[in-house]
């Protein structure tokens, strides 16, 4: 596990104890899909094919600051859980850098894109203010210590329907009532919809992959992703899991970005 502070409740930026950390690993759909996806070769090649497998990749981590931001109504020393934070951290540099006063509580089962995060974290200058957790959000203290979550490329890659509702009720339940989530998330069925997978094909094309690169990018994504299958399932699922009715802001092909607010009970 990568720990760095405490995840004990704070209204200040977390401390340096690691008395409440989760200790063990659990064995959930997200651990184990991430363990499987997500090992050191496909951490690197993530970081590098981000911003082309998603067009519009750093507009969407700048919105989701500025809506994260603009939802908590300029409050200061807000507690931040990010998850699946893994990856290229942009959601944490940029939020960041927006709200000086911010904290985060990083977390994924991954340890190779955790740890890519970190280095992404520690070279914007960011470490004091972000704790890594190598684990699952559900290994987390179960109790509302959070102002705000972001959740950004994770959904689609949780296979069953109820799984994914099982997260975003472990995130539901850890934010205080009225608390954010910006989520976002590939959805509807790639094959439902041809014309958007050919541009999408054409995204790689543009940036000099072959014939046979492209068809094994969309191959991959094909067969490791089940986003959920329409904008109605997504706003099924937040509901279902203890959230308002979310409000896209951001979309880009297969790719929604979405605010909701933790309602006044979230589910078990």
């Amino acid at each position: 596990m990568i720990l760095r502070s405490s995840l004990a409740p704070r209204a200040h930026p977390v401390s340096r104890s690691t008395d409440t950390l989760p200790k063990t690993k659990r064995h959930s759909p997200m651990t184990s899909l991430s363990h499987a996806k997500f090992d050191p070769a496909r951490a690197q090649e993530y970081a590098e094919q981000a911003r082309i497998g998603l067009a519009g990749y750093d507009a969407c981590h700048e919105l989701s600051a500025c809506i994260l931001s603009a939802a908590r109504s300029g409050r200061q020393g807000q507690r931040v859980l990010v998850v699946g934070a893994g990856g290229t951290a942009g959601e944490i540099t940029t939020t960041a850098r927006l709200e000086p006063s911010w904290s985060f509580v990083a977390v994924d089962p991954s340890e190779p894109m955790l740890a890519l995060a970190q280095s992404q974290v520690d070279d914007a200058g960011l470490g004091e203010r972000v704790a890594f957790v190598c684990d699952e959000v559900a290994a987390l203290p179960p109790e509302p210590t959070f102002d705000a979550a972001l959740m950004i490329g994770v959904l689609h890659h949780i296979p069953e329907s109820r799984d994914k509702a099982r997260l975003l009720g472990d995130v539901a339940c850890r934010l205080a009532p009225g608390g954010s989530l910006v989520l976002a998330s590939n959805y509807r069925a790639y094959d439902s919809e041809p014309l958007l997978q050919a541009a999408w094909a054409n995204r790689w094309r543009l940036h000099g992959a072959s014939e046979d690169e492209v068809r094994a990018k969309l191959g991959r994504i094909k067969t490791g992703a089940v986003p959920p299958e329409s904008e109605d399932a997504v706003v099924a699922i937040l509901v279902e899991a203890g959230f308002t009715v979310p409000e896209r802001f951001f979309s880009s092909l297969f790719w929604g970005a979405w605010h909701a607010r933790r309602a006044t009970s979230a589910a078990s």
